[in-house]
């Protein structure tokens, strides 16, 4: 553990020199702000109000006391704080600033199709064990891609597994909605039609972050499902192309549900690829079937379309898609803001297909792995 060997007051922040050398700047408005007493300790929400004080308070005294603890006196308010050692070095914000960000995710190819038992994890391992709920959770989180294997093939029964995770994300398609070939259908997914490689409901601000297709019969010729990693689609054309990768990142493209039983026009814009504050791939819409007529600058229209034209052909590249088939009991999951999901043609005459499908946020995914890990 390190502690502090010495202290240097500046303008508006406190050098703490480690016993190791390593060295950190602390804002005094930040220390103020994280004073310890400053959160309730049973909500941990913070109760004290910066905005109360001065953008000048500094300390009027400052110490290392007993334990190495840091004693700040400061120059209003009548207050003394005092920091542990172990909690500055592990918030110190000069040390995170310069560390390497690593990104989570694990970008494939096709050649993942020679591996499909890698994304693959049994039903009863995840219901039975913290171990296989992590696994799965890490497949998700790394690779965007899992298959639960034999589950049940009884309709909701997905609930239980998925509810080791956290609740489901409820839309006006229902929970679960019914992935079947209906007449006169709202949505392209509930035709026999082939689908495209797309993201589900690009047209929400927060699209849904993970999906679940449960299968529960799949007895028609045809309808094979496809996915493919659209991070690692970006990152070539990051690499490669960044003329285009600066346009799908920098221009917003239009997209509206379609969908004719609804009372509501939803619709919104967002670049084809959106990145995260350390640079890494957050999301990537993409959706032939539900983008809108583009209202781009006329001067950069025939550009944008170029750029959608380039990426959405390499989304459909043999050399980044893998393709196979569900099998009942099968529960395919996937982030939705980075994978896009196909299937092919089915013929309805030749027998019967039924998935149901499912949504759950992202945080609950992330956030549940986080404190399993820890």
């Amino acid at each position: 553990m390190s502690s502090i060997s010495k202290l240097e007051k500046n303008s508006n922040y406190l050098k703490v020199i480690w016993d190791d050398g390593e060295e950190s700047k602390f804002n005094y408005l930040w220390l103020r702000d994280n004073c310890p007493t400053a959160h309730d300790k049973d909500s941990r929400h913070r109760m004290f109000n910066i905005l109360n004080v001065s953008t000048n308070i500094n300390p009027k005294n400052y110490s290392v006391g007993e334990n190495g603890i840091l004693e700040i006196e400061w120059s209003e308010g009548d207050h003394k704080s005092s920091y542990d050692p172990l909690w500055l070095r592990e918030n110190c914000y000069t040390l995170k600033n310069k560390t390497k960000y690593v990104s989570p995710y694990k970008l494939w190819d096709n050649s993942l199709q020679n591996n499909l038992k890698s994304i693959e994890i049994d039903h009863d391992e995840i219901i039975n064990s913290e171990e296989g709920l992590i696994k799965w959770l890490e497949l998700l989180h790394h690779m965007g891609i899992a298959i639960v294997k034999n589950a049940p093939v009884e309709k909701n029964s997905a609930f239980k597994v998925l509810n080791r995770i956290s609740h489901t994300r409820e839309t006006f398609f229902k929970t679960p909605f019914e992935v079947i070939n209906i007449p006169k259908p709202n949505n392209s997914a509930y035709t026999a039609h082939a689908l495209r490689n797309h993201m589900d409901l690009p047209w929400f601000e927060n699209p849904p972050g993970y999906q679940f297709l449960h299968c529960l019969v799949n007895s028609a010729k045809g309808g094979d499902s496809a996915a493919v990693d659209a991070f690692a689609v970006a990152d070539y054309l990051r690499k490669n192309e960044k003329e285009i990768f600066d346009t799908l990142v920098s221009v917003p493209l239009k997209f509206k549900d379609k969908d004719y039983t609804q009372v509501a026009h939803r619709s919104f814009h967002s670049p084809a690829i959106t990145l995260t504050k350390d640079g890494d791939f957050n999301d990537i819409r993409f959706s032939v079937a539900t983008m809108d007529t583009l209202d781009c600058n006329p001067e950069i229209m025939e550009q944008v379309y170029k750029a959608h034209h380039r990426f959405g052909n390499l989304l459909h590249d043999k050399k980044y898609q893998i393709n196979f088939r569900l099998e009942p009991g099968d529960i395919f999951s996937f982030n939705n803001r980075r994978l896009l999901h196909g299937r092919t043609e089915f013929d309805p005459n030749s027998g019967h297909r039924h998935l149901q499908g499912y949504y759950m946020d992202r945080d609950e995914i992330i956030g549940r792995l986080n404190y399993l890990k820890k």
